[in-house]
């Protein structure tokens, strides 16, 4: 499936946003903006990902209680896009288009937190290996049910450990070290993030909850 356009996203948004409450319009509207400056970055994958994910980050962030986690509050929005998504098309997209791309981002140490966290402690237990083969043992076998939820949820956590690297000066711009993470996150975020927004347009009712800085002034 060929994912929409930011441009084509942006006349749905506009054709519909006034039966929007102003959270979901402001958060529609600001993913789309960052959306369409991903696009514009043809030859910058390192640029094009972090623009993605500001984008895909706008689309879901809200406000969440003290006993809120991250993780728990993606998974979440992820469940609620499966259950809206009615024709299927981030099914689609995961197991027909990028199930090459999803092992080899599951198999990769390098996006996975554990490995980077023995690192920096020093650890020599090697229980992050044990974590890692229980994770790819999970992971695979989502895939292989094609639990479209749980799938999704892994791809944005080794994709979060990526954005992580880029976004706190972990790595290097344009490495060498890390080209096949970044241009596979990029082929990855490319397709859903528009498939993300598409979904959410299509139910211009549901409640995303509150966004987290709203427009003032």
């Amino acid at each position: 499936m060929t994912p929409p356009s930011a441009d084509a996203l942006k006349q749905r948004h506009r054709d519909i946003r006034h039966t929007q409450s102003t959270d979901t319009a402001t958060r529609l509207h600001r993913a789309i903006s960052w959306l369409t400056r991903a696009e514009q970055e043809k030859d910058d994958p390192d640029a094009c990902f972090i623009f993605l994910w500001v984008a895909l980050n706008a689309a879901y962030a809200r406000e969440f209680g003290r006993d809120d986690t991250e993780r728990g509050r993606f998974r979440r929005f992820v469940e609620t896009l499966v259950e809206l998504d009615a024709c299927q098309c981030l099914h689609a997209a995961l197991f027909e288009r990028f199930s090459g791309p999803i092992r080899t981002l599951i198999d990769n140490r390098y996006v996975f937190d554990p490995f980077w966290t023995a690192l920096r402690e020093h650890d020599s237990s090697d229980r992050w290996k044990t974590a890692f083969a229980n994770s790819r043992k999970a992971a695979l076998a989502a895939v292989l049910a094609r639990d479209t939820a749980t799938v999704l949820t892994i791809v944005f956590d080794r994709l979060y450990v990526l954005r992580n690297q880029l976004v706190h000066g972990g790595a290097t711009w344009n490495s060498r070290l890390n080209r096949q993470q970044v241009r596979d996150g990029v082929a990855i975020l490319g397709t859903l993030v528009p498939l993300v927004l598409s979904v959410m347009l299509d139910h211009p009712q549901h409640d995303f909850g509150e966004v987290l800085y709203p427009a003032v002034g």
